[in-house]
């Protein structure tokens, strides 16, 4: 997983959760950590603040009908989503869908279609 992709999904278990399953949050967490200092020893830390624009910022490299992380999630991850094609696409704030990150192959599986879809790249 790349550094933007692991941004973006750190700073969204990151987000302030009310009632989140702990030990499944902080496995990934762990894990994706662990990544992101083999691939760049001077990785220090994830940040919510790098997560948030990643979230926002339009990318070219991907489908031009989605262009960001926010045209399907939306700009605010505490809210619901919608695919192009009308599907409901749940919060990705672990503070409002605390189960969503607990599976770390089905994080993986939708990181990696939908950062190729957004970002051109997985």
């Amino acid at each position: 997983m790349n550094a933007a992709i692991r941004t973006l999904v750190l700073s969204l278990l990151l987000a302030p959760p009310a009632v989140v399953q702990a030990a499944g949050i902080d496995a990934q967490i762990e894990r994706l950590a662990g990544e992101a200092r083999a691939a760049d020893p001077a990785f220090s830390a994830f940040s919510l603040e790098r997560g948030a624009e990643l979230h926002q910022r339009a990318f070219a490299g991907g489908k031009p009908d989605t262009p960001a992380c926010a045209t399907c999630h939306g700009k605010d991850p505490r809210q619901a989503g919608q695919t192009r094609t009308g599907k409901r696409i749940d919060a990705m704030a672990s503070s409002v869908s605390p189960a969503r990150y607990g599976d770390s192959e089905k994080v993986e599986k939708w990181f990696k279609r939908n950062c190729q879809e957004v970002l051109g790249r997985a």
